[in-house]
Order: C-alpha cells, then sequence, then structure tokens
C-alpha cells in the first residue's frame, strides 16, 4: 500500500493537510485518465451481462442526482445562504452498471447541458429521462448514428405523420411517426421521430417516449426505457455509502464506537 500512497503524492501518514496538498499538486487528468483504462477492462468482463433486454447494442443510461454538503468547502455550489449542492450526471453502461461519464456541476446547471460533454457512440443507445429533451442536442446524437429512447413531456408541440398498429394487451397504446413542430424544435430536429405511447400497469401511469429508432419493435423500446432503473441503484448506492462515511466521521469526532451494525441502522436515502 506505502508505495501507492507515494505515488499519489503521501509521503507520510494520510491527513486530511497531505490530502489537501496531494490534490493541489498532482494532476487530476492522470487519475481520469487511470480511470479509463480500469472502466474499459470492467466493461470487457461484463460485455455479456444482461440487463432485461435482449439487444446486442451498448446501452446507457443517462441521468443526474443532486448531493447535499458543506457551503465552506464548496463555495462554487451555492443553493442555500448555508448548503452547498452539486449535481452528480452520470452515464451507465447498464451491462455491469458501470460508469462511464460522470460530470459534477453546481445544482443550478441543466440535465441536458452535460450533452454536451459525451461523444455518442455509433449504433449505442442512449436511455434518458425529460430533463434531456433539447432537439438541438438530441439531433447531434442522430447524426452520429446513435440513437436516443427519452421519455417526452406533456406539452411537447409535434404533428402525426403516420401510425403503425400496436398489441394493446402488451401495454402499448400507439406507435406514431412524428415531426416536431415547436418554434425552436422544428429546426433544430427536422427529421422525423417515433413517438411510442405505453401504459404501465403496474404504476398505473401512461408513459410517452420519443426516440429515433425505427427498427426495433415498439415494445422493446418501452422495456429499454425500463431498464434505466438500474441507474437510479446506482445513485442509492452513492448516497448511502455518502451518509455512511458522515456517520462515521461524526462517531469518531464524538468519541463513539462506530459499528454501525451495533448502533444504527441504514437505509437507501435516510438513515436513522
Amino acid at each position: 500500500m506505502q508505495p501507492r500512497l507515494y505515488h499519489m503524492g503521501f509521503r507520510g501518514g494520510v491527513s486530511r493537510n497531505n490530502l489537501a496538498h496531494a490534490n493541489e499538486k498532482r494532476d487530476w487528468r492522470i487519475y481520469a485518465d487511470l480511470a479509463q483504462v480500469l472502466i474499459g477492462q470492467a466493461r470487457l468482463l461484463y460485455s455479456q451481462d444482461q440487463f432485461g433486454v435482449e439487444l446486442k447494442n451498448t446501452v446507457y443510461a443517462l441521468d443526474s442526482t443532486t448531493i447535499d454538503l458543506c457551503l465552506s468547502l464548496f463555495p462554487w455550489a451555492p443553493w442555500t445562504h448555508s448548503k452547498a449542492v452539486v449535481k452528480l450526471h452520470t452515464l451507465l453502461d447498464l451491462r455491469g452498471s458501470i460508469p462511464t461519464v460522470i460530470e459534477i456541476t453546481g445544482a443550478r446547471v441543466s440535465d441536458n447541458s452535460v450533452l454536451d460533454c459525451i461523444i455518442p457512440e455509433s449504433g449505442a443507445f442512449y436511455i434518458m429521462d425529460r430533463g434531456y429533451i433539447h432537439a438541438a442536442r438530441l439531433y447531434k446524437i442522430t447524426l452520429a448514428a446513435a440513437f436516443f429512447v427519452v421519455r417526452t413531456r406533456k406539452n411537447m408541440l409535434f404533428r402525426r405523420h403516420s401510425s403503425q398498429p400496436v398489441d394493446k394487451s402488451t401495454g402499448l397504446r400507439s406507435d406514431q411517426t412524428i415531426y416536431l413542430t415547436g418554434a425552436d424544435s422544428a429546426i433544430d430536429y427536422p427529421l422525423p421521430a417515433r413517438r411510442v405511447r405505453y401504459f404501465d400497469q403496474e404504476q398505473h401511469r401512461s408513459l410517452v417516449f420519443l426516440t429515433n429508432n425505427f427498427v426495433l419493435p415498439a415494445l422493446t423500446i418501452s422495456q429499454l426505457y425500463k431498464a434505466r432503473w438500474r441507474i437510479e441503484l446506482f445513485f442509492r448506492w452513492i448516497k448511502y455509502h455518502f451518509a455512511h462515511q458522515v456517520v462515521l466521521r461524526h462517531l469518531g469526532e464524538r468519541g463513539q464506537d462506530a459499528d454501525l451494525d451495533g448502533h444504527l441502522r441504514l437505509r437507501i436515502g435516510c438513515h436513522h
């Protein structure tokens, strides 16, 4: 372990001052490149992993979550007069649930702006929620020969061009070819798109998806969106371990036993 610590900039013990000094002196791009190498190795190991949809293409889920932090340590991300909040944007490979891109911004940064940081992979699918509806950015994904499946907003303006028959016993309600007609979206996305409406029996709600893929069955499009639950689990895992470390730190500062199993019960999303 000591040789690794020396490489990371620690000549002695790992203290707060030594950590701050190492972060200041070491170029973060070294570790970013190392992380990409490790991510590439992990993706090869899970390349045959199943995620609920029979599809050979690479499928990514893109989403974000917010994390509360101390304002004195993160003055660049103010949220209130006493609290800082950062937004964790994550692109998750659904095979193996491996994060391939993580972008940390202030909480006021829009979700769809992170699409500018992602180079679309030809043939891959990008599964996104309503916060990523942005015609110009979705058009860039199409030009890169990649595919998107994004949940639409209720106020999206469009014109129906044609409809395809669907089996309503599967939950599908419609499968349409449309053109966007909004003042900006009609210009930013001039190509036809596909609108799939699906009724979720478990949640008792209607879901409408927009995609640029006209080959896959409509039911597969809805199943791809359903598979994005993996990124929700990833965020819960992140927040669980963040809360875990906060509790351990407070117990240590108060001189208490940090045996969480004996004294605390941690749950995803909250702790007691």
